[in-house]
């Protein structure tokens, strides 16, 4: 009964929202709501959303202030000379803003950190996209599907929590994931190749000129690009050092994230814009962001809190794992490559990789499967993993990017699913995984 209910509650929430009759920031939290109800939980519900936005304050708490640090950062006109850069690469050539931005969120991805890999990626490649009116929901799915490969990195998370749940050795587990990754880096470019030449056909190719000044313009608008009152063109390299820097913390967790973009963030401010009224003027210009992600953060929370507290989830779990026939034991690294698409989309990486793993493991353990085949196997779903509406960092990139979850979601779904079916292709052609 919790496997149906939970099951329901995730295809009526999907429904809402890709049909647009509800906001996902509504039906994140009305939905567990009544369907929590409806399964007699109202005596627990509180507690159970309580303990659901407590488990994601830190995200929310982090992702508000790292959307303020890098606003300022766009202010401020640090991506200023990347985007110019780019644009006398690609020439207006839509096809090679797309591989473009397919390269540089594979480069930016390396760290495993979705946050991050979105927030540089979509502040130096949309007012490109904006610029040529190309559609963002392109940048938002070549950004996202680059990370979901590049998270498999042993520092991504999903990699880690397998080696650790099925205490094997990192290197055997991750090794052989190489040329399984780089399947996945091939795939996103031939979808950014496929969706940057459909943008070329309907766009053409932009004229680009250059004014005395050696700034950028397009020649339909005719006018150099302008340095507003924001800009702090002398604090470039200032600031490119402070941002290097917060990301080197970053990756080396010199302080818990929420921290460093709280302290980078003030030292940001205090640097470009000591006076308070412009401090006041810049973080109010970007409020609006801040509220859209950061209010889906902590509705999800809701929604994680309820399907977790239920036992939902772990329902939904075990009735997937008991409906594999047991002649079908031999095929168990294959089962589970294949179910890791929705166990991972629908539950978090925790519950998934210390909850449902050891049962797969141990199940195909009995079939004579090697438990690191079931390790390797149980990762290769992150792509589509990646578009959860139970993880943060994808409201983030939607945020920044102008575009509807819903969309967003109907745009990427092939493209993630063919991913996860190329690296499982690739995995079985070289031996990674057996069947």
């Amino acid at each position: 009964m919790l496997a149906i209910l939970g099951f329901l509650m995730i295809g009526v929430f999907m429904f809402l929202i890709i049909t647009k009759r509800m906001s996902a920031l509504v039906a994140l939290i009305i939905i567990p709501i009544l369907f929590a109800l409806f399964g007699g939980f109202g005596n627990e519900i509180g507690e159970m959303m309580l303990e659901g936005v407590k488990q994601v304050a830190p995200t929310g708490i982090m992702l508000m202030f790292a959307i303020l640090y890098f606003g300022i950062m766009i202010d401020a006109g640090l991506f200023d000379p990347l985007v110019s850069k780019i644009l006398r690469i690609v020439k207006g050539d839509p096809l090679k803003i797309v591989l473009g931005t397919a390269i540089l969120s594979m480069m930016v991805a390396l760290d495993g950190d979705g946050t991050t890999t979105y927030m540089i990626t979509v502040s130096a490649m949309l007012p490109l996209y904006k610029r040529l009116g190309m559609n963002p929901l392109i940048l938002t799915c070549i950004a996202m599907l680059s990370f979901g490969f590049m998270n498999m990195t042993p520092w991504g998370g999903p990699t880690a929590r397998a080696v650790s749940a099925l205490q094997l050795d990192i290197a055997d587990v991750f090794t052989p994931l190489i040329p399984v990754m780089l399947g996945g880096a091939l795939w996103t470019l031939f979808t950014a190749f496929i969706l940057g030449k459909k943008e070329r056909k309907r766009l053409g190719i932009v004229k680009i000129h250059y004014s005395n000044n050696e700034n950028l313009a397009l020649s339909e608008q005719s006018a150099a690009l302008e340095y507003e009152d924001h800009k702090r063109p002398k604090l470039l390299w200032v600031n490119l050092i402070l941002t290097i820097a917060l990301l080197v913390c970053l990756v080396l967790s010199v302080l818990p994230l929420p921290i460093l973009f709280m302290i980078a963030l003030v030292v940001a401010l205090m640097i470009n814009y000591p006076s308070l009224d412009d401090q006041k003027e810049r973080i109010a210009n970007h409020a609006g962001n801040v509220l859209a992600v950061v209010g889906l953060v902590f509705a999800s929370g809701i929604f994680t809190g309820i399907l977790s507290g239920t036992e939902m989830v772990d329902a939904m779990a075990n009735s997937l794992v008991a409906v594999i026939p047991e002649t079908w034991g031999s095929y168990f690294a294959v089962i589970t490559a294949v179910t890791s698409i929705p166990f991972t989309y629908f539950m978090a990486n925790d519950p998934y990789y210390f909850g449902v793993l050891p049962i797969l493991a141990k199940t195909a353990a009995a079939y004579g499967v090697d438990p690191v085949e079931i390790a390797r196997a149980s990762i290769l779903g992150q792509p589509v993993h990646a578009m959860s509406p139970l993880m943060a960092s994808a409201y983030l990139l939607v945020g920044m990017a102008g575009v509807e979850f819903g969309d967003h979601q109907k745009f990427i779904f092939k493209w993630a699913l063919g991913s996860c079916f190329v690296m499982i292709a690739v995995a079985l052609l070289i031996g990674v995984i057996t069947f």
